[in-house]
């Protein structure tokens, strides 16, 4: 559905389900679709320069702020429905990887090797919780050397 992906990550839709966010790492963008049941008019909703890191994963909150963890950047960055930087939340971590909701305003954020963490902050904001990944892969006992 997306051309000249280097390193898919975060993806996320805002509250009322007509904008999707994705991001591809290596390009350093966070980039905006308007969603109707498939996407279109792709746009950058957002850019982290190099001497930040790299956009890893992303939560959307209830407000439409969008949750960009910083992979080499030791933070978790939100960005107001319009794109513009509104808070960095530091983490005492450099690999920042993903985040996401629990309970009230608790923002969960995971981070890699070599903290391997997970830290828990209060953002002053709610977000729906975070979804069980669901595979589409075939099962185990489905012989794969046939495709």
């Amino acid at each position: 559905m997306v051309d000249g992906v280097s390193l898919s990550n975060g993806i996320g839709w805002s509250p009322d389900g007509s904008r999707m966010y994705y991001i591809d790492t290596l390009s350093r963008r966070v980039d905006e679709f308007d969603y109707d049941g498939g996407i279109a008019n792709r746009r950058t909703f957002a850019y982290v320069d190099r001497e930040v890191g790299f956009p890893d994963g992303l939560a959307v909150d209830d407000e439409g702020g969008v949750w960009v963890a910083v992979w080499g950047g030791s933070c978790v960055r939100r960005y107001t429905p319009d794109g513009e930087l509104e808070r960095v939340l530091e983490i005492p971590a450099e690999n920042v990887t993903a985040c996401c909701f629990g309970p009230g305003t608790t923002l969960f954020v995971t981070t890699a090797a070599p903290d391997g963490r997970v830290f828990v902050a209060d953002v002053d904001v709610g977000g729906p919780p975070a979804q069980p990944f669901r595979s589409t892969a075939p099962s185990d006992a489905e012989p794969t050397s046939a495709r």
